[in-house]
């Protein structure tokens, strides 16, 4: 019992460790070169108003922005067309067939890449918001590490129950199990984390790496490109986006069941032992202390709460850092019970060879 009551702690201990290394957006650094950002919308009407009000206020020039239309059946590219009138820094594009062998978003990416002009490619998701100082800010920091690509994770609403779950649950993977100082400095593959929505390139680590084009079968692109670019020898800095970047990730359980689905079996390198152990460290550590702590409560035994206020805490500390909600931490065995779940149902539909659908498409 004793062991079981100092290892949660010690995980208190080691994220606050790594964390410590977590760059913050602070200090701002400016460039007279262009920069492009890149942003592929696929049926992102209720996105399109946003988005555009937030890249316009980015106070980086020269700028460019790019916005892909890929193949959307609703009012996307109305909307865009009708937003971005009159300012000259914006061209919208249509995206070609979708090529087999390739997933949507991939091609669409390599498809922006050959139309930018700027010596940094900034990749966003529809559901981005930015900061106007957001490309200030990022490069000083890619100056700082010498790196040839940026990236973080941001801040997340979270509207549904399910993505009150599952969302932030990605930050506490990171910070939790990523030795950061590591990741950032050095090109050691193993240790890489990346988030798709955010992606800050030098243009020549980009083409070094093969682009988009390197990775154009992958479900899971934004890590796989990370490696590219760490295999090339140049540097990746994760920061801590989460002040200056907010990510409107999904609206409904659907879609959050969806987007995990489909992502968190290849996160796992689709090896079902990985998912056998990871589902036996999170029920041990960070769901069984839940029950453990109710037992204490009614037989009198105050230690059987320890672990359960450890996790807590732990997941408090991620909250704070990634500018989560500051309730949050509570649901975190929770969380982790619809973790283990969603992990289970993906690599079961991926073993039977069913595919994943994500914005009318299926992969396999």
């Amino acid at each position: 019992m004793n062991l079981f009551i100092v290892i949660p702690f010690l995980f208190v201990l080691a994220t606050f460790i790594n964390l410590l290394f977590l760059p913050k957006l602070s200090r701002v650094t400016t460039t007279d070169e262009l920069v492009s950002v890149l942003v592929p919308m696929r049926n992102e009407e209720r996105n399109v108003e946003g988005l555009i009000e937030s890249i316009k206020k980015i106070t980086h020039s020269p700028v460019e922005f790019i916005l892909l239309d890929d193949g959307s059946t609703d009012h996307t590219r109305e909307l865009l067309t009708t937003l971005t009138i009159g300012d000259s820094r914006f061209r919208i594009i249509d995206g070609k067939p979708l090529p087999e062998g390739w997933v949507g978003k991939v091609h669409a990416c390599k498809e922006l890449s050959s139309h930018a002009q700027g010596a940094y490619y900034l990749y966003l998701d529809a559901d981005i918001r930015v900061s106007p100082s957001i490309v200030e800010k990022v490069l000083f920091q890619m100056n700082r590490y010498g790196s040839g690509l940026v990236t973080g994770f941001p801040q997340f609403p979270i509207p549904s129950i399910l993505s009150k779950m599952l969302v932030p649950f990605q930050h506490f993977l990171v910070y939790f199990h990523l030795p950061i100082a590591v990741s950032n400095h050095t090109t050691k593959r193993a240790f890489t984390a990346a988030h798709g929505a955010f992606m800050f390139f030098k243009k020549e680590a980009y083409d070094e790496c093969g682009g988009h084009e390197a990775v154009k079968s992958s479900l899971l692109e934004d890590v796989h490109i990370t490696r590219k670019v760490k295999e090339k020898g140049w540097k990746v800095t994760l920061v801590n986006i989460s002040h200056d970047v907010s990510c409107h990730m999904y609206d409904t359980n659907k879609e959050v069941w969806e987007g995990f689905l489909k992502n968190i079996y290849t996160g796992t390198g689709r090896s079902p032992l990985s998912v056998v152990l990871i589902s036996l460290f999170y029920f041990i550590f960070f769901i069984l202390p839940l029950p453990l702590a109710l037992y204490g409560v009614v037989a009198g035994e105050w230690t059987c709460i320890l672990p359960l206020l450890a996790i807590w805490m732990q997941t408090l500390i991620i909250d704070v850092a990634s500018n989560q909600s500051r309730w949050h931490f509570l649901l975190i065995p929770f969380a982790s019970l619809c973790f283990i779940s969603i992990m289970w149902a993906s690599m079961l539909k991926g073993l039977k060879k069913q595919g994943y659908t994500w914005k009318g498409r299926t992969y396999t």
